[in-house]
């Protein structure tokens, strides 16, 4: 059974804030703006030797029109359900609202273990005020100030305390980790939905709906692994507002902490700059990657248009091309489980250890087929090669003089290893190290 608080209330009443402190990262987007947070964000936290999820949502509003905002209602909605705890952030400093006392009575209905806590409370006089908030009838309220992190560590002892006592230890995560990555509006959101079967992420035509990193586990059909949605990576000179700017820092960090990277393409535009940046960026991550190219209903094709689509790919990001691509279409579902398989199968590659006796038999029988080019009249002999033991496959080659070994011979090794050896979809290392 797994620990799960929930962070809600009206907007701008410090929620992102006080999850920050709580997951100690600045994971959720912090601005004066209100609605910043659009999506549920998870985090881990751990206290006292207890650790659990946290989940912060966007402000909750009634009787709006805004398009996010009635996405907002629901998501914030949706993450009471999962919830064990809840805490209601409440501010000292404009009192009880309507909206709190709505949010209140929600609350009370849901049945769930609700935490009142008031935030701003950093002196004493707004102690005094903060006592009005009893009148809510949630119980004990908490007052903290999430800025300072004064009041906080009260709060964790009665989170932890509030969990069920029976609850199991919660796995480690040790579950694959895939991130959906593109440029803004080229169907992220919506594919994560077609797999899931319900509306997890917010979907409008707004390209940029999509701000924070929204991680969701899938466990069907044999599958078990944490998908991520990211914001859609634009050009530096269209990261005008700041919100986008945090956006695009907070996508570049899900890369990192990814095992595969699903880059999305849109298929009436092809393959453009932007792509190239984001695939460049996995690249230097050494992460596993596929493309997913969606809308293939919408283009008109012939018997040849896999073919050419694939060809202007793997002249754009030569000279690594052992990548796989899987045509799809998010609207249609068509082919989003040959998606799934597709990455699961690059994980396994990105995973994948030779044997050190297999690996010698095959590239030692490739380099004495051809030998490292001769250097200002000196032989080079590379003797014995073996796998690194990290993350991401790396080679290591011992050689008598590795310092003359260029650039064309490193591509010939990789060449052979892709050949005999399936790493598909993953960058490879390859070293040269002093016999």
């Amino acid at each position: 059974m797994s620990r799960i608080a929930a962070i809600v209330g009206r907007p701008n009443v410090g929620k992102s804030t006080l999850f920050n402190r709580l997951v100690e990262s600045r994971k959720a987007i912090v601005d004066d703006v209100s609605g910043v947070t659009r999506d549920r964000i998870y985090g881990k936290c751990q206290w006292n030797g207890v650790e659990f999820s946290v989940i912060d949502t966007g402000g909750y509003v009634i009787h709006s029109d805004d398009v996010f905002e009635e996405q907002i209602r629901k998501q914030v909605l949706l993450a009471i359900e999962e919830a064990d705890v809840i805490l209601f952030v409440v501010d000292v400093e404009l009192g009880i609202t309507d909206l709190d006392e709505g949010m209140a009575a929600i609350l009370r209905k849901s049945g769930k273990h609700v935490l009142p806590v008031v935030n701003k409370v950093d002196n004493n006089n707004r102690l005094a005020d903060a006592q009005e908030f009893y009148s809510l009838g949630l119980g004990e309220i908490f007052c903290i100030s999430s800025m300072t992190g004064s009041g906080t560590g009260e709060l964790l002892d009665e989170v932890v305390k509030a969990f069920p006592s029976s609850a199991a230890e919660e796995e480690e995560v040790t579950l694959p980790r895939f991130t959906v990555v593109g440029r803004p509006n080229v169907g992220k959101s919506s594919f994560i939905n077609a797999l899931i079967g319900e509306e997890r992420n917010i979907v409008t035509d707004i390209a940029g709906t999509t701000r924070d990193a929204i991680h969701t586990r899938y466990n069907k059909f044999g599958y078990d692994f944490i998908i991520i949605d990211t914001a859609g990576l634009r050009k530096r000179a269209k990261v005008k507002e700041d919100l986008e700017f945090y956006s695009v820092l907070r996508s570049v960090r899900t890369i990192e902490e990814a095992d595969v990277c699903l880059l999305m393409l849109d298929a009436e535009r092809g393959i453009e700059a932007q792509d190239l940046s984001i695939f460049s960026l996995i690249q230097k991550n050494r992460k596993g990657v596929l493309f997913l190219v969606n809308k293939w209903d919408l283009v008109e094709k012939d018997s040849n248009s896999v073919k050419k689509f694939r060809a202007e790919i793997d002249e754009r990001i030569a000279p690594f091309t052992d990548v796989p691509v899987v045509f799809i279409s998010a609207l249609t579902k068509q082919r989003i489980h040959k998606a799934l398989e597709t990455a699961m199968r690059v994980y396994e590659n990105q995973h994948r250890k030779i044997k050190t006796s297999e690996l010698n038999e095959v590239m030692l029988a490739a380099i004495e087929a051809y030998p490292p080019p001769s250097w200002k009249g000196k032989f080079i002999k590379i003797k014995y090669c073996t796998q690194l033991p990290s993350r991401a496959p790396g080679f290591v080659f011992f050689a008598n003089l590795p310092q003359y070994i260029r650039e064309p011979y490193r591509r010939y090794l990789e060449n052979k290893l892709r050949e005999n050896f399936d790493f598909s979809g993953v960058p490879l290392q390859i070293f040269f190290r002093q016999k």
